[in-house]
């Protein structure tokens, strides 16, 4: 079986450059514009939709994401 690699998506954000979902793994993956990466685990594809589509990515973030979900850091603040 073939597996197909998450999109990363560019966006147009004060907090993140970069949003990746990876839809099997329900693994969403956000790079900051201070060069951190984090990973969450668990998100349904719902919350990655909403946080695309939120007018401001960052209340999202804070209201449906930050503290709902186990995370880790994988790459530090530059």
């Amino acid at each position: 079986m073939t597996r197909i690699a998450p999109a990363r998506i560019p966006v147009d954000s004060t907090f993140w450059t970069v949003v990746t979902y990876d839809i099997s793994e329900s693994l969403l993956q956000l790079r900051f514009c201070d060069g951190a990466i984090y990973e969450y685990f668990a998100v349904p594809e719902a919350i990655h939709q909403g946080l695309l589509a939120a007018n401001s990515k960052g209340v999202y973030f804070n209201s449906q994401i930050r503290s709902r979900f186990r995370y880790t850091c994988l790459r530090r603040p530059e």
